[in-house]
């Protein structure tokens, strides 16, 4: 009994050093503006864990503090919302799609929170414990201490989470938790639905870079690859205990990483996943850009916050 009591007070000391880590500041003018909905700015959100970096959080046409909303944390913050504030003119347009799907009646209504990356962005994505499963000979050489993807899903679960809860009082089960992005973005959301199964229920992964090619030359993308299907193959949850969404196109890097795609695919349905819980689309003509992204985003709403 002493073991247990002791245990809940760890737990509870623990929840409100959590707590008293929460930013305390109201939101800020956004740095975007958007066409459906409002947008909350949190700018230099802290972390004890990596470099702090920008929240978004956008809220549905109509939204009153409280409200039973869903959560879809989104990856590349600054690329979500308005063209005119990101370095390529583009965006996922996530404003006018999930406005017009809640509008519509097609989803239900959703809090999306966007969380910018860094000049760190490729390594704040790594799924960093993949490297167990790669041959100790072809990672002698790799520094993994700089791949931050463990420290990155820390911040998002343990100190913007209880944030995002704390202050808007959402729905916060798993079953309506989500969590999105592409290429490095999606990466690390199939790592984060491996890691906590117990806090997102869902995850959609577009264009995901499943083939790790690095700059680096001593990283022999083909090794760690398989590595992070062996890692997904043994840390998936439990088939049809969740949702997955994956797509891809057929133009240039895109291309690249159907190979990749096609093998995840298979060991995920060996594992005895059905269509009504893992979906993959590919898209014809579709390249590696936002405006992609953006016209085929009904598509994983749809699929993760359908009614």
């Amino acid at each position: 009994m002493r073991i247990k009591i002791l245990t809940v007070m760890a737990a509870l000391m623990s929840a409100i050093f959590a707590m008293a880590q929460l930013p305390t500041q109201a939101p800020s003018q956004p740095t975007q503006q958007v066409s459906s909905g409002t947008l909350d700015f949190y700018p230099d959100f802290k972390s004890q864990y990596i470099t702090s970096r920008n929240v978004t959080v956008w809220l549905p046409d109509g939204y009153t503090l409280g409200e039973p909303c869903d959560v879809l944390y989104m990856h590349d913050g600054q690329m979500l919302f308005d063209a005119t504030t990101t370095w390529n003119k583009q965006e996922w347009k996530v404003d006018e799609v999930m406005g017009r799907l809640i509008a519509e009646g097609k989803v239900r209504r959703c809090i999306v929170v966007g969380i910018d990356n860094t000049s760190n962005r490729l390594n704040d994505y790594f799924p960093t414990l993949c490297y167990e499963k790669v041959p100790a000979e072809q990672r002698k050489d790799i520094d993994v201490s700089i791949y931050k993807g463990d420290e990155y899903l820390r911040f998002l679960v343990e100190e913007v989470k209880p944030f995002i809860d704390s202050h808007y009082k959402p729905l916060t089960s798993r079953e309506h938790t989500f969590v999105m992005g592409s290429s490095m973005g999606g990466l690390i959301s199939l790592y984060a639905l491996c890691n906590y199964p117990q806090v997102f229920g869902g995850a959609a992964c577009m264009s995901t870079h499943l083939s790790m090619n690095f700059f680096d030359p001593k990283f022999k993308s083909e090794y760690w690859s398989e590595g992070l299907r062996q890692y997904i193959k043994e840390k998936l949850p439990e088939p049809n205990s969740c949702l997955l969404y994956m797509d891809g196109g057929t133009v240039e890097l895109d291309d690249t990483y159907r190979p990749y795609q096609n093998k995840l695919n298979a060991v995920i349905s060996v594992l005895g996943w059905d269509s009504a819980h893992f979906v993959y689309y590919l898209f014809e003509g579709h390249k590696h850009m936002e405006t992609f992204w953006a016209e085929r985003l009904d598509k994983p709403f749809m699929f993760l916050l359908k009614k």
